[in-house]
């Protein structure tokens, strides 16, 4: 029996650095499971389409498919943007099977990825002193999705017994910089803030900007192609391919 093909569905971004991350983080999970078909794919700004991937799958024989969606939290674009594109696949294609997994989310695991990126950020600054952590993220109107995003600042900070912030890039306040501002109030002068955006791109870009405009003596790159991240990509499939055996 053929195993369920993998589409790792992100967001995409007229960045092509985005795409390239993306890319990367794919090769990772290939690297890990030779034996599967995995492709990636793109909701929007980028290419391929899902519905691209989908085609092309179902030209190669394959009839079950499961989708990881390459998203941080469970917002909009989890819960009503990745449905659509299945639906829409479905209708085109009536006798495939496609399970949608739980989204990456922000798994604990993820921590490990951070700390690697600080480190580097830090390394690249020169600085061996911190005070004070600001994780920022992309913020959604969704207030569950925040949340998560707090709770990850929230074991972060535990873990290296300092304060943390987390903020956002947009939808919801603090922004990075007021994040950043607010403990240099405090009397705090040693602050790095940490991406946790999946790729590159506009907002990161951007939060990454107004931190330092704010004061923030090292700002992180995103998290990437980590063998964390890959691994979580293959823990959601192993459960959607699950979910497709017949009872």
């Amino acid at each position: 029996m053929t195993a369920p093909a993998l589409v790792a569905l992100a967001h995409g971004s007229r960045d092509p650095r985005s795409a390239e991350t993306i890319g990367a983080l794919v090769d990772e999970v290939r690297a890990t499971r030779p034996d599967l078909r995995i492709e990636k794919a793109f909701l929007e700004l980028a290419k391929p389409s899902f519905q691209t991937v989908v085609d092309r799958l179902v030209r190669a024989g394959h009839d079950e498919i499961v989708v990881v969606p390459l998203l941080l939290t469970e917002a909009y674009h989890a819960k009503v943007d990745v449905p659509a594109v299945i639906a829409a696949a479905t209708e085109r294609h009536p006798d495939l099977k496609i399970r949608a997994t739980k989204v990456l989310g922000l798994e604990n695991s993820f921590l490990e990825v951070l700390d690697v990126r600080m480190r580097e950020a830090l390394q690249r600054s020169r600085v061996r002193e911190l005070d004070a952590l600001v994780l920022v993220a992309a913020g959604s109107s969704d207030a569950l999705a925040n949340q998560s995003v707090a709770r990850m600042a929230r074991l972060w900070g535990a873990h290296h017994k300092l304060p943390v912030t987390a903020a956002f890039a947009s939808a919801a306040p603090p922004a990075a910089g007021e994040a950043v501002r607010a403990f240099r109030a405090e009397g705090r002068r040693h602050i790095a803030v940490a991406s946790l955006f999946l790729a590159p791109g506009f907002l990161p870009d951007r939060a990454a900007e107004l931190s330092l405009e704010a004061g923030a003596i090292a700002v992180s790159e995103s998290l990437g192609a980590h063998p964390e991240i890959a691994r979580a990509v293959l823990a959601r499939y192993a459960v959607g391919a699950v979910e497709l055996v017949p009872v």
